[in-house]
């Protein structure tokens, strides 16, 4: 977690302290570069506080983090969980042009929740942050997570995995919410592993390349092994394309006596 401890939100989910945040670590990048090449790692995944005190939402911070891992690391792929860079236009593109393998941004739940579990964010806009990554840069991978137990029904959970897929996002996370302190939102169900299992078919019916559901699953945790199956995915999908475009083309330069 990049750009200190402090956070300028007061998500009741979340146990980070909320307040008034330091100056940002010019050294930071590098600081970070480093340890991830003393860990020898293999998969990154970069997030943050918001920071919705500074100018672009810390937009540059995390470019430069991506930046300074690649040149220290190369073989090293690299995953950005961002904030949603409320009213900073344009922060987005600046994280996209640094080429992070992965593009993740939370929505976290579904939209009737947010007054109460993300009051400073709004639903729509996490959605357009996501769209526009897709816009900007195609070919990057874009991915999104939610908590169940929140109090959202079953129908709002499909409904979120439409407006992602209409975002062309194609990795989902679903996990159970835990409550980290009695004074935070709490929890209103247990959501059984049954119900997980029917959303993972549900996730890749909609058409998500992968998918992770279970009561543990948090957005980064085995982020590395689920990078390496996305790719796979992706790489599966692009090879059917080309199968069936090949297919087609030889069917259709039959003579029509020759197809019957």
């Amino acid at each position: 977690m990049i750009m200190g401890e402090v956070c300028t939100r007061a998500c009741t989910f979340c146990n980070v302290a909320t307040g008034k945040p330091d100056h940002l670590d010019p050294f930071e990048p590098t600081n970070v570069a480093r340890a991830v090449a003393r860990l020898g790692l293999a998969h990154v995944v970069t997030t943050s506080v918001d920071r919705d005190d500074l100018a672009d939402g810390g937009a540059e911070h995390f470019a430069a983090v991506i930046r300074a891992i690649r040149e220290t690391t190369p073989d090293t792929t690299t995953e950005v969980l961002t904030p949603d860079f409320l009213r900073k236009d344009g922060a987005e593109g600046t994280v996209v042009a640094a080429k992070p393998d992965v593009f993740n941004h939370n929505l976290e739940t579904v939209p009737r929740l947010y007054a109460e579990v993300r009051p400073g964010a709004r639903y729509f806009n996490s959605l357009r942050l996501l769209d526009r990554v897709k816009q900007l840069d195609p070919a990057m991978f874009t991915k999104s997570g939610i908590m169940v137990g929140l109090g959202e029904s079953g129908e709002e959970v499909l409904q979120v995995m439409d407006d992602l897929r209409a975002a062309d996002v194609d990795f989902l996370t679903i996990g159970q919410y835990l409550q980290p302190t009695p004074k935070h939102h709490v929890v209103d169900r247990f959501v059984t592993p049954d119900e997980f299992k029917r959303f993972q078919s549900m996730v890749y019916a909609k058409g998500f390349l992968t998918v992770s559901a279970s009561p543990l699953t948090r957005s980064s945790y085995h982020a590395g092994k689920d990078f390496s199956r996305l790719r796979a995915a992706r790489q599966a999908l692009l090879f059917k394309a080309r199968s069936d475009a090949q297919l087609a083309k030889r069917d259709g330069s039959l003579e029509p006596s020759a197809q019957w």
